[in-house]
């Protein structure tokens, strides 16, 4: 592991970079706890002093000019320390800034900084005293584009040295507006809110001059003022702001529209509170302030944003994503509050497009851009250990009433108007199923006999399956419309995974599997697509292990027969497949031709099983990283080029079948790509951006060339937990 050393102020010390740092060390040993091994620096002053937890290793006063040398030394002393990054801001080491110029220059380790504020238009001893400064670090990080065009445009810092990493943001489980309104009585309120650690910086009686304006057209409306007073502020000048805004709100009348709370928020309640906010209002009136972490946390909740014109808010609002007005400006803040609260769509829309901006810089995110930087500039050569998540089936759980698994989602909230599908269903089964089993959930029953349930439902007379289900239970017309072989392919994979349980469930239910099973096996012969083939055989597969039988061994040679003469007459010198293009969930074919071979004892399905796989690995594999084949145009035999858009059934389906290919053959490469191809989900791809969600337990529904859907829906949850079963 590399040692890294934080420079920074760090809780308990009650300050925006304090938690900011923390939040970032958490982050980034959740995800690389097995790369990085972090410790702090913790910056104190002569009036500032804290009990800290073991993660702190020195302290530095920064009132004290022979620290800054101490604290050197022992840094260059320290074996343990690969690489040391300062958390920048003037303020705190404004009172020995030649000090602390000479102890970035004493280190020895590669330095990286953080500028948290940038300062546009600096006098030439600034401008000098920033170069010396960056000339002594081997990277500088700042969190936005504004202020990266500022160091390189009027402080002559080489653009190559710069890297933008955005505030770091919570992912959000997003609860129910109404029910948080209940929970923090202001039930039947159109609530605006602003949080922080209260300054006169905060400028919060713009607000308050705004806010007789705004209560006129929205006499519902509640002004929540969140936080405590700065500790700096309370030991200079006490309570004295906080009266003021106190004495302004009694004397506009406004005692009924305006809650103080007084508290430093412990991080699940503040966000809740961000969750039931109607306005988020941001009324700095520093111009020189960068970034701000209160401005993407409210962001993150989906909050619709009014913001004064500061570099971050600037870069996240445009394109109508929120609302820009004038510094101490409360007749256009009344003015856009009242806009907004007077058009709900407005603020939809803004919501949304919120949580598309603040996705990519999720503290998961941020960790994996601090990471690569770490690695780059520490001179690691060995790949990122992605830590593996812990296993939660609760988002499908989410996703699944009494009926069945809902099929799509919007974000992470179930979407009942767009029904059920036997696919997202047979797949759910086999997930609890496994969770189930192995992780003794008894939770998962009464889901997975929901599923079973589902599965029957969907039977048809002949032993064939209808796919598409409304939400009032009806068969949808698009069973009409639609090839449904491979959904009917997945549904008899399931029935066998699950009777391949027997003994694990009541015997009632695996019984009313087995009979449904049977059902189908006239419908099994007739079956022409090779991916459906496929699914069957998996399904007969697992049946087989369990009840082995020559009429199940014969339709396991019959189907893996069919998959061996589409291979052979598509095969040719350098394309050794079944079709003629690839196109999705490709692994499941050579893996089932692989347990036919364990079910029959054939060698053909094994060394096509091998052949097959083995170039498919060769056309998804780079040396470090998995790339499946686009859903936006699939691979032919004949062309070259690769588009965007990755599915996540197609990386777990690779998963899965590694997993399948090393149990057979042994081979260590099969193992090494499949964590390769499992990290996809926690970031190792193009992006350098999570797939699966935390927070929720859900898996986003694609990657893009520039972005992610956000939507959690049921196929991409359910792959993406068998896939982080498997490995």
């Amino acid at each position: 592991m590399k040692g890294i050393l934080f420079v920074t102020t760090y809780p308990p010390r009650e300050c925006g970079i304090a938690t900011f740092s923390g939040d970032l060390i958490q982050a980034i040993q959740t995800k690389f706890g097995s790369s990085f091994s972090i410790n702090v620096c913790a910056l104190e002053s002569q009036t500032e002093k804290f009990v800290y937890p073991d993660t702190v290793k020195y302290t530095l006063n920064t009132s004290d000019a022979s620290d800054y040398q101490r604290i050197a030394g022992e840094i260059n002393a320290d074996d343990e320390i690969s690489l040391v990054l300062i958390e920048h801001e003037f303020g705190l080491f404004a009172e020995h800034e030649n000090e602390f110029l000479q102890f970035v220059k004493t280190i020895a380790q590669p330095v990286i900084i953080v500028f948290h504020t940038v300062l546009p238009h600096p006098e030439s001893s600034l401008k000098s005293y920033l170069r010396k400064l960056t000339s002594a670090c081997s990277a500088v990080i700042v969190m936005t584009q504004i202020s990266a065009r500022i160091l390189q445009q009027e402080y002559g810092i080489a653009e190559d040295k710069i890297t933008v990493i955005p505030h770091g943001t919570h992912l959000v489980l997003h609860s129910d507006k109404k029910t948080l309104k209940e929970k923090y009585k202001v039930s039947g309120r159109r609530v605006l809110t602003t949080f922080g650690l209260l300054s006169p910086g905060k400028s919060i009686e713009t607000t308050l001059d705004a806010l007789p304006a705004i209560v006129k057209e929205n006499p519902s409306v509640i002004f929540l003022i969140i936080g405590k007073t700065h500790p700096t502020i309370l030991k200079n000048t006490g309570e004295k702001y906080r009266e003021m805004l106190e004495a302004k709100v009694a004397e506009l009348g406004l005692t009924d529209s305006v809650r103080f709370v007084n508290l430093y928020l412990d991080l699940p309640i503040l966000l809740e509170y961000l969750q039931l906010t109607d306005i988020y209002l941001f009324t700095s009136s520093d111009p020189n302030q960068a970034v701000s972490g209160t401005f993407v946390y409210a962001l993150s909740c989906g909050c619709p944003i009014i913001a004064t014109p500061i570099p971050h808010a600037l870069e996240l609002l445009k394109d109508n994503s929120g609302i820009i007005f004038d510094f101490k400006d409360s007749v256009q803040l009344a003015h856009a509050a009242n806009r907004l609260l007077s058009n709900e769509n407005l603020r939809s829309k803004m919501r949304i497009t919120g949580l598309q901006k603040t996705a990519s810089t999720a503290w998961e995110n941020s960790a994996i851009a601090h990471a690569l930087l770490f690695q780059e500039k520490s001179g690691r050569m060995e790949p990122l250990i992605y830590s593996l998540p812990p296993v939660k089936a609760e988002h499908i759980k989410r996703m699944s009433h009494n009926f069945a698994m809902i099929q799509f989602s919007r974000g992470n909230r179930p979407d009942i108007k767009t029904g059920y599908t036997l696919d997202d269903n047979a797949r759910a089964l086999m997930a609890l199923c496994k969770v189930y089993v192995e992780k003794k959930d008894i939770s998962c029953e009464k889901y997975i006999k929901s599923y079973l349930n589902f599965i029957h439902y969907c039977l048809q007379p002949d032993g064939s399956f209808l796919n598409y289900v409304q939400k009032d239970m009806l068969f949808t017309a698009q069973n009409q419309e639609v090839g449904l072989e491979d959904s009917n392919g997945r549904a008899i994979y399931a029935l066998g995974y699950f009777i391949s349980y027997a003994g694990k469930f009541p015997d009632v239910w695996t019984l009313e599997a087995i009979q449904v099973l049977k059902q189908t096996f006239p419908m099994i012969t007739q079956m022409q697509s090779p991916r459906s083939i496929a699914f069957a055989l998996h399904g007969l597969c697992y049946y087989f292990r369990q009840f082995p039988a020559p009429d199940i061994s014969a339709l396991i040679s019959l189907l893996a027969d069919k998959l061996v003469d589409y291979y052979r007459q598509n095969k040719e010198e350098d394309w050794l497949w079944f079709e003629a293009c690839l196109t999705y969930d490709n692994s499941v074919l050579p893996e089932s031709l692989l347990y036919a071979y364990l079910a029959t004892g054939d060698t053909r399905y094994k060394e096509i099983a091998k052949e097959s796989f083995d170039f498919l690995l060769e056309k998804i594999f780079t040396e470090d990283r998995i790339k499946v084949i686009s859903n936006q145009g699939w691979l032919q035999k004949e062309k070259k080029d690769r588009k965007f858009g990755e599915q996540p059934v197609d990386v777990a389906g690779t998963v899965i079948a590694l997993k399948t290919f090393y149990t057979v053959f042994k081979e260590e490469e099969y193992l090494r790509k499949q964590k390769i191809a499992f990290d996809w989900f926690l970031g190792n791809n193009h992006l350098h951006q999570i797939i699966y969600n935390p927070a929720t337990g859900g898996c986003y529904d694609g990657l893009e060339e520039n972005n992610i859907n956000l939507n959690q829906g049921a196929e991409s949850t359910v792959c993406y937990l068998m896939a982080r079963l498997s490995v």
